[in-house]
């Protein structure tokens, strides 16, 4: 079975918004069976917006639109699908009905532009919107289907999980299924990755890939099968062997978050943080406040970027910074016991490294000092990041975040 998609939005075209609809669509579509063939994205023009939807329909047996549903002139999706369609537009009083609800509960009066969302080609199927007033459709055509998505993330992404996978699921003739493991690194360049796993490589079920990103290397283990328990078999037992051999550099997998999972745990311990930093400027704190409840566990922290801050603030010893230099395993420990202390936590995190783009102290840009403090002593870790002044900061998040994981896994 071959779908195509296309995203509909001349902010797009222009770069202004990110198309994360691709990654999503694509990943979801292809671990139920379902071969994504071509991408098109096309602006607020419904000639244009025709003339893609009428050439999709001869490749592709399930057409995905995303975007095109709002209340203004500009949205044109439905109309330009039952325009190709040759089909009349008709009221559906029951979401008409639920996006007056939707502006009641906020003590707001519907406009009566948002009317026009509640109009669809005739004869589709209504996909209710859960966290908005676009509701989306499926128009079935000569054994094909259009499948109408709203624009935001946040809403088409909970349509489909929502509404949508129970209708693929019930179609006949799905592929080969495919599942897949995914594994996040920092503190190592993409070809040492390699080099590591390169026996493993080349496979093609199951297969390995590379993706790079700023401060991090994913490694996606992807399976084929006839069932998901076939596929899934394959990844597992490829997984297990990517994991034992890169488990050092490892600080998430699949879409989890490392500063979710580093809370949770924080929680179960009964434990508390704080974080010194020095290279990252208050980027581990933010991320460890990014999760709600965070006050749970996070006490707070310090940007010592200077080195008075770290001798008034932190207490570092002015001999350590004279002797070894604010970028040295000796002052990243003093970092992490000085913060412990002044916050009165039960763990300080503490980081200190060279992000460039000029080298400092002498020392390399990408050299990284990374170190915990517990009431059960200190831990450390020298790195190397690659990259640039993004990439090193980055990775130093995420190689901090890591120390901790593992720290609380008694690894």
């Amino acid at each position: 079975m071959q779908a195509e998609i296309i995203f509909t939005g001349t902010e797009l075209l222009v770069g202004e918004v990110l198309n994360s609809h691709a990654q999503y669509l694509g990943r979801r579509l292809t671990e139920m069976g379902i071969e994504v063939i071509q991408h098109t994205t096309v602006g607020d023009y419904w000639g244009r917006m025709g003339l893609v939807l009428l050439q999709a329909l001869e490749r592709a047996e399930l057409i995905f639109i995303t975007g095109g549903l709002g209340p203004t002139i500009d949205d044109l999706t439905k109309e330009t699908v039952a325009e190709v369609l040759e089909l009349d537009m008709k009221l559906d009083e029951a979401s008409l009905a639920a996006i007056k609800n939707y502006f009641n509960k906020r003590g707001m009066e519907m406009p009566s532009n948002n009317t026009k969302q509640a109009l669809f080609p005739e004869g589709a199927r209504i996909l209710p919107n859960a966290r908005g007033t676009a509701p989306g459709a499926i128009v079935e055509v000569d054994k094909k289907a259009v499948i109408i998505l709203p624009g935001p993330p946040w809403e088409m992404e909970t349509m489909f999980e929502d509404s949508v996978v129970a209708y693929l699921n019930s179609l006949p003739h799905r592929g080969v299924l495919c599942t897949s493991k995914t594994f996040r690194l920092t503190g190592i360049g993409e070809s040492t990755v390699q080099e590591l796993i390169d026996d493993l490589c080349g496979m093609a079920n199951p297969e390995i890939s590379f993706l790079v990103q700023p401060g991090v290397v994913e490694v996606r283990i992807t399976g084929q099968g006839s069932t998901l328990e076939e596929a899934s078999a394959l990844v597992q037992n490829l997984s297990k062997q990517v994991n034992k051999r890169l488990f050092q550099y490892i600080f998430a997998e699949d879409d989890e978050k490392v500063e979710q999972v580093v809370g949770e745990m924080l929680i179960d311990a009964g434990l508390t943080i704080a974080v010194a930093e020095s290279c990252t400027g208050g980027l581990i704190e933010a991320r460890l406040s990014g999760i709600p409840g965070a006050s749970r566990y996070l006490v707070g922290g310090v940007v010592a970027y200077t080195n008075p801050v770290k001798e008034r603030i932190l207490g570092v010893p002015p001999e350590t910074l004279a002797q070894h230099g604010a970028v040295s395993r000796q002052t990243a420990i003093a970092m992490a016991e000085g913060v412990r202390r002044r916050l009165g936590s039960s763990i300080g995190l503490a980081v200190t490294g060279v992000a460039g783009p000029n080298s400092s102290e002498g020392k390399p840009v990408g050299l990284v000092y990374i170190a915990l403090s517990s009431p059960t002593g200190v831990c450390y870790r020298e790195y190397r990041f690659p990259g640039e002044r993004k990439a090193i900061r980055n990775g130093t998040v995420n190689g901090a975040l890591k120390m901790a994981k593992h720290f609380l896994q008694g690894k």
